[in-house]
């Protein structure tokens, strides 16, 4: 076995199928997306071929050797003359339906003088489109290995892993006297080279088209954005209604198994009312949060989602946002954490920052239990013309208002923060494509994994604490191991905590129970339904119905009349709409931005308007 190690760097413009080569290569399966600046951060990976080991980074995509937004410094960071870890070889991937576009980047790394291989990607469309490539002729020219390849189903990748550990070459082709200016005389170069080694025997008008003149369409491309919107929340609600029962079945027979079999006492307690409480207001969600991410990665996949960015450029600029701000707005509807890192992309200064500030306003992932559980609370499961349910309806709403939200926050921003350059938008829609269904469901594996580690880590623990915090407390007489009433769980630590803090939340409609999940759910949103279900399940050990038909049932000593009202309920769901309840938001920001103040400011002023549009929404409607 030979002992060495190949670095290799994997470069390209955006969208020219980078991450797909890397996947193929390491077998990583990083996300990929046909959206530019899904790659924010170098990926590495490795192989081995031939008993050689083989290095891979795979670099954000970028056009130029002149960055103009963060993740572009991130990728030219490794081809800096003091980088301790220089690349052996560029593995340079290129559209080849685009090919003289894409040709430009690779000019200026082959001044470098670092080997490099090339790598015609996406060769199908340009055979399609009536494109050939004499390879042995581009090679000559070049003075380097050039390979065809298809990502997408892994035609080349195999050549491309033995070019790895063959020997490399620098590029002796001329582009230019000068690497970083002088763009017409490097076309120029461009162009006399692929006038020698490629030939066009026809031109074919490619489905996409054909297509998007629709969905760009200034009116119906709007229009069947919130069609596609609206399907995918009727399929969030309707698929996901038979598994969720099935859960919440199971949880009970588990509680009440447990019940059964074990003794009275603060295990027993501990085990039914803390971790299985918690863990089922978390478990319950899966099938939604799967199938929601199911057809989000499609939608992505497709190439659909870049359409999207595309069509509300135009809206956008008049908020002082642009059309890259529609890649982290749209991913902070899975998490708003990747979603900032995603504005590394934008070159703007003041646009990104705008779209840090406001991107925790769409309404995320963690949000739907919230959402799902309250809208089962309110909304009838009827219909529209009988076959649109009002439960989706429900939630494309609160969807839509975080988005408007999020866009009157970025219209005040536009005229608080100072613009440092020129705002533009430069994006190249990729064609349509048949979604790669190993893709998708490793992305729905990946993310619904996610969702149960991530939150179920932080709910667990929660749940532990707060079990402890409702069954211990300095006003409670009875023996601690004996089931809690309503009476003694207001006088345990969390009650003493929650009453402490009723009076800034009772304006809104909130009691000292929700209370006690307002504050538990900094640590997480979602943590907001394990802990009713831990607060409920403690207040009544010996009835382990679902959290839904508890936290109903529930009434006012004072009035008899239900605590959970149509007021109550929706302005619970606004608060949730805009309130930061995040921590790692927060963190990620403070990360992004390299200062307190930004995270400082958006805590303020998300936590303001979610007191007062609660307020407004309770009294209105009460």
């Amino acid at each position: 076995m030979e002992n060495r190690t190949v670095k290799v760097a994997i470069s390209g413009n955006p969208n020219c199928g980078k991450s797909s080569i890397f996947n193929r290569l390491t077998g990583l399966n990083q996300k990929v997306t046909n959206i530019p600046g899904t790659t924010i951060e170098a990926k590495s990976g490795k192989l081995v071929v031939d008993g050689v080991s083989v290095e891979i980074i795979d670099t954000p995509g970028t056009y130029s050797l002149q960055p103009k937004s963060k993740d572009e410094e991130l990728a030219l960071e490794i081809f800096h003359p003091e980088y301790k870890e220089k690349p052996d070889v560029i593995l340079y991937i290129a559209d080849s339906a685009n090919i003289k576009r894409h040709l430009f980047f690779f000019s200026q790394l082959a001044d470098l003088h670092i080997p490099m291989i090339l790598v015609l990607n996406m060769i199908d469309v340009a055979t399609f489109k009536g494109m050939e490539f004499d390879i042995d002729r581009m090679e000559k020219e070049l003075g380097i290995r050039v390979l065809s390849a298809n990502a997408r189903n892994g035609d080349g990748v195999d050549e491309i892993k033995k070019a790895l550990i063959q020997p490399q070459f620098k590029p002796h082709y001329s582009f230019g006297t000068d690497t970083l200016s002088n763009h017409e005389e490097r076309y120029s170069s461009i162009k006399r080279l692929l006038e020698k080694v490629l030939t066009r025997k026809s031109s074919r008008e490619l489905i996409t088209s054909k297509i998007d003149p629709l969905v760009t369409h200034p009116v119906w491309g709007y229009l069947i954005f919130l069609i596609v919107l609206l399907l995918v929340f009727q399929s969030v609600f309707k698929l996901a209604e038979w598994p969720m029962t099935q859960i919440e079945n199971a949880f009970d027979w588990i509680g009440n198994y447990l019940m059964t079999v074990l003794s009275p006492g603060w295990g027993r307690s501990l085990l039914i009312n803390g971790i299985v409480a918690g863990l089922s207001g978390v478990i319950v969600f899966i099938p939604q949060i799967a199938i929601l991410f199911f057809f989000m990665a499609i939608l992505e996949d497709t190439g659909y989602m870049a359409r999207v960015s595309f069509i509300m450029d135009k809206i956008l600029r008049g908020f002082g946002l642009n059309g890259k701000s529609v890649v982290p707005l749209l991913s902070g509807a899975a998490c708003a954490i990747p979603a900032i890192m995603a504005t590394r992309n934008i070159e703007n200064w003041k646009d990104r920052m705008i779209t840090i500030l406001v991107t925790p306003l769409m309404s995320c992932s963690a949000r739907l239990p919230v959402y799902t559980l309250l809208i089962s609370m309110a909304v009838p499961n009827t219909y529209f013309f009988g076959f649109v349910s009002m439960k989706a309806v429900a939630l494309l709403i609160m969807y839509i208002i975080g988005t408007v939200a999020s866009l009157l926050a970025a219209l005040v921003f536009k005229f608080i923060l100072e613009q440092r350059s020129v705002n533009f938008f430069i994006m190249e829609l990729p064609i349509y494509h048949p979604p790669r269904w190993k893709n998708v469901w490793m992305i729905v594996l990946h993310k619904s994994r996610s969702f149960v580690y991530e939150a179920g880590k932080i709910i667990i623990i929660v749940s532990i604490v707060l079990w402890f915090l409702a069954s211990f407390g300095p006003g409670i007489n009875k023996p601690w191991y004996q089931p809690q009433t309503t009476e003694n769980l207001e006088q345990s630590y969390a009650g003493h905590f929650g009453k402490a803090i009723e009076p800034v939340i009772e304006p809104v409609g909130f009691n000292w129970k929700i209370g006690i999940a307002l504050l538990t759910s900094f640590a997480a949103r979602e943590v907001f339904v394990g802990t009713m279900s831990t607060i409920y399940s403690v207040d009544d050990e010996e009835n382990l119905g679902h959290i839904r038909d508890k936290m109903m049932s529930e009434t006012r000593p004072e009035t008899g009349k239900p605590v959970y009202t149509l007021a109550v309920i929706f302005s619970l769901m606004i608060f949730y709409a805009f309130a930061m309840q995040c921590m790692s938001t927060l963190a990620v920001v403070y990360k992004e931005t390299g200062s307190w103040k930004w995270p400082a400011i958006q805590f303020v002023y998300m936590t303001v308007l979610a007191w007062l549009s609660s307020f407004c929404v309770f009294h209105i409607l009460s």
